[in-house]
């Protein structure tokens, strides 16, 4: 399934470092959650106060980047669906990038990639894209636009949400912080691992699961709400 929205915008408008990472965080919540942003979401997401949080949505509000009234919920404008879905795709595109040409692991991309994803330059995006294959996620298993704003949609379920018996494959994560990344390296739970839940512990809800068909794994809820299975 693919998902459209035209970049082409006629009325661009001046917008600082720290609105497009507000956008971009919005457009993470709306896109994994699938409902509008709240405050305390934001807040979460960018690790600041919620007051904070209600000042730059003042902001965005009168740029006209998204629709916001206290006590509500936050959506992307038209415009500001533009603007964060383009950044979006720089970032996941640079992601692919650091991993596969340069050999970062999937634990420091994200950090780099927060940095070069505010380049301004829509031709070297479209060059790199080109240059990578057009790839269709990142290596986090998000998707990644293209550059008329079509990305994947593929039927997934949280690691917490199977059932005994069900089986998938490993596609993507909800957490992108280094320490969670690396942990689930140490485990042996990554991308295109195959999975198999054997067991839900009614106490705090851990479970354990099979990789590959061999090696027996318990994990926390933690990690299993974080994880993202497509089922067999």
């Amino acid at each position: 399934m693919l998902k459209h929205l035209s970049f082409t915008s006629s009325n661009k408008k001046m917008i600082s470092q720290a609105e497009e990472n507000y956008l971009k965080a919005i457009y993470k919540i709306n896109e994994r959650e699938g409902k509008s942003a709240n405050t305390n979401a934001i807040s979460a997401a960018m690790n600041t106060t919620a007051a904070s949080v209600t000042d730059m949505l003042k902001r965005l509000a009168d740029k006209d980047f998204i629709h916001y009234e206290k006590y509500k919920g936050v959506t992307l404008t038209t415009e500001g669906s533009r603007t964060a879905t383009a950044l979006v795709r720089k970032h996941r595109i640079w992601e692919v990038f650091l991993c596969d040409k340069l050999g970062y692991s999937w634990d420091e991309c994200h950090d780099l990639a927060e940095q070069l994803e505010h380049i301004q330059s829509p031709d070297l995006i479209d060059r790199l894209d080109t240059f990578l294959g057009k790839p269709k996620f990142d290596p986090h298993g998000d998707p990644i636009p293209d550059r008329d704003g079509n990305y994947a949609k593929r039927q997934q379920v949280r690691l917490d949400e199977m059932l005994i018996g069900d089986r998938g494959v490993m596609v993507g994560v909800h957490e992108h912080s280094s320490a969670f990344l690396q942990h689930l390296d140490r485990v042996g739970l990554v991308l295109a691992v195959q999975v198999e839940v054997l067991e839900v512990f009614d106490f705090d809800k851990s479970v354990k699961i099979r990789l590959n068909g061999l090696q027996e794994l318990l994990i926390s809820n933690k990690v299993s709400e974080n994880v993202f299975i497509k089922i067999a």
